[in-house]
């Protein structure tokens, strides 16, 4: 008789299924909360990218060192990772390659995700 009773009672399955269901989905905005600082640490470091490539241009040209400090100054959304130094080469045929790396930890509340590595390069002409 009692376990008739059970089995039609329904009256805290909601509570079971909220209780489930909550952990998931705060996962899973935690996870898209952490997808948008990658996709911001990438902005950053495009932008700092680009206006390095712009400064490499100009006449006279500057110094390596002047166009990594441009760099570090122009990077905005890497707060949580690993800046390396940029690295500034000039190749036999007047380019200037100018390229920059960022890693960044994800973490996912329940584990730690991987470390991802942002790394873009620009190809500047030199003109002389």
């Amino acid at each position: 008789m009692i376990a008739r009773r059970l089995s039609n009672d329904s009256s805290g399955s909601a509570s079971v299924e909220f209780a489930v269901a909550v952990p998931i989905l705060i996962s899973l905005i935690w996870g898209i909360f952490q997808i948008s600082l990658l996709f911001q640490a990438g902005a950053g470091v495009q932008n700092a990218l680009g206006q390095a490539a712009r400064y490499a241009t100009i006449y006279p040209t500057p110094s390596d060192t002047q166009i990594q400090a441009l760099i570090e100054s122009s990077k905005f959304g890497t707060a949580n990772g690993t800046w390396s130094t940029p690295t500034i080469t000039t190749d036999a045929a007047g380019y200037k390659v100018i390229s920059v790396s960022y890693s960044q930890p994800t973490d996912f509340l329940f584990f730690q995700g991987p470390t991802v590595t942002l790394t873009k390069t620009k190809r500047v002409y030199l003109s002389v």
